[in-house]
């Protein structure tokens, strides 16, 4: 058994800098730009009991993770949204579990997140290609994280949420020869 930490973390734990430079933020937004085709090329082809499977024990479904990254990732662009629109506003959290326990999630064709996930990033990639340094520097209130985070700081956390999920996926797909 492949040890559970790397299966949980595959690219690493998230770790995010007080100060983001244009640099890393281009790279976090060639992730969020990315991601949307990866996510396609990655669960092409795969058959119904390899969407059911987990990418580990007691974790989510290949399926699961494809309705996740659909939730989080409009979840996302709104959070985006509000920074852009509102003097710190608090975002709302959500319970990612209980989410990824409902019968969409379970049930239905990943095909149907995929096409969110589509359009959202586009619009999202726009909206982050058109910020400004001033921009990216405005606060919003994260009640998990108990504190104000930057835009910028926020483009780290979905960038790294993009690759984190797209290395759970291909991970499966490679232990398993799919």
């Amino acid at each position: 058994m492949e040890d559970i930490e790397k299966l949980k973390y595959p690219i690493g734990k998230l770790s995010i800098p007080e100060d983001i430079p244009a640099s890393l933020r281009e790279a976090h937004i060639n992730a969020i730009t990315s991601m949307p085709n990866q996510l396609n090329n990655a669960t092409q082809g795969l058959t119904e009991n390899q969407l059911n499977t987990a990418y580990r024990p007691n974790g989510w479904s290949v399926r699961q993770l494809v309705h996740h990254l659909a939730d989080s990732h409009m979840n996302a662009f709104t959070r985006f949204k509000l920074g852009m629109t509102e003097e710190e506003p608090t975002i709302k959290p959500y319970d990612q579990d209980s989410w990824c326990n409902m019968s969409d999630a379970q049930d239905l064709d990943p095909q149907l997140s995929l096409d969110i996930i589509s359009g959202v990033h586009g619009r999202w990639v726009k909206l982050l290609n058109d910020m400004t340094d001033d921009d990216y520097n405005r606060k919003i209130y994260h009640p998990e994280m108990k504190k104000k985070i930057s835009l910028g700081q926020l483009l780290c956390v979905y960038g790294w949420h993009s690759n984190h999920h797209l290395a759970h996926i291909t991970g499966v797909r490679d232990r398993n020869n799919w």
